[in-house]
């Protein structure tokens, strides 16, 4: 699971920990909440280990699979969910910004897929974690917007190439979700505002919702779905 201390990772890494699976969280800084995260799945009952690594880097992803083969030995699921970005208009974006969302978004997924394949003895899942943004022209959103857009196509290229091993490859899109990512948006407010007016029934997307979305990809009964992208936003997107 990277980006697993916080946020849809905290909440995913804690479902399918109910559900008995042991859990990797891979995280970049905030050593508090990798911990917190780390003694609650524990509490479950299951193992847990965490693993600080910056997934823009290729030696750091090997670092984390390393500490995952160690520890485990094998590997049934990678969710791949870090990510990042600048929050600028198109004409105030840097390169360097561009290249740090492109990196974390698109390129570490990939780099983390070909690491976990080796480790996916029996088949495996993986589900790449994304959002509306890769579809649809959202305020200050264009590095990640682009970088989820190539991270359901790396999703479609996956599934494919990966389905001879047993390995299904698919992505979760999720709305507008109140967590702590959402804080860096400079017009988050209206954000919330506008995903609760404009979602049937009122009702803002959960963590939660994500994550028992992610764990039914993972289970025997999604065998059958490969390069999809489920859309997790209580009908928002239907009447934006």
């Amino acid at each position: 699971m990277t980006g697993g201390s916080r946020g849809i990772g905290r909440a995913i890494a804690i479902e399918l920990a109910s559900r008995g699976a042991d859990v990797a969280i891979n995280y970049f800084r905030n050593h508090k909440e990798a911990r917190s995260t780390q003694a609650e799945i524990e509490a479950l009952g299951v193992r847990c280990i965490r693993v600080t690594a910056h997934l823009a880097e290729s030696a750091q992803v090997k670092k984390l699979f390393k500490a995952v083969s160690g520890e485990f030995g094998h590997l049934d699921i990678l969710i791949n969910n870090a990510a990042s970005g600048v929050q600028r208009s198109a004409m105030e974006l840097e390169e360097k910004h561009w290249d740090w969302t492109m990196n974390i978004n698109t390129k570490a997924p990939w780099l983390c897929t070909q690491a976990a394949v080796p480790l996916m003895k029996e088949g495996g899942r993986v589900v790449n974690i994304s959002s509306l943004g890769s579809g649809r022209v959202l305020p200050l959103y264009l590095s990640v917007g682009v970088s989820k857009a190539g991270l359901e196509a790396v999703t479609r290229y996956l599934a494919v190439e990966l389905a001879p091993l047993g390995i299904t490859v698919n992505a979760v899109s999720g709305g507008y979700v109140a967590t702590e990512a959402l804080e860096h948006f400079p017009n988050a407010d209206d954000m919330l505002n506008i995903a609760k007016s404009k979602t049937p029934g009122n009702q803002l997307l959960t963590p939660q919702d994500m994550a028992k979305t992610v764990a039914f990809l993972c289970s025997e009964d999604a065998a059958m779905i490969r390069g999809q992208v489920i859309v997790v936003d209580g009908g928002m997107s239907l009447v934006l």
